[in-house]
């Protein structure tokens, strides 16, 4: 990745059941990670984002944040 370009992605974080935090970009199918602390996640994914550009190239879709909705289904 070149250094004198940057590039923003939308991360999703969550908490699974075991208490690791768990990071996924969507624009970037493939591309997440986990960790025991946020600090560590957020050095994760800025890993793994680097290396996800590198392999997809500028082929990504770029896609607009506009929100996070729960929504509750039967089980």
């Amino acid at each position: 990745m070149n250094p004198n370009l940057t590039q923003q992605f939308d991360v999703v974080v969550e908490k699974d059941s075991e208490g690791f935090f768990v990071a996924s970009v969507p624009a970037l199918p493939g591309c997440h990670t986990q960790a025991k602390s946020l600090d560590e996640l957020m050095l994760r994914i800025r890993e793994a984002i680097e290396l996800c550009v590198e392999v997809q190239g500028q082929t990504f879709e770029r896609l607009d944040f506009v929100g996070v909705q729960r929504v509750t289904v039967a089980a």
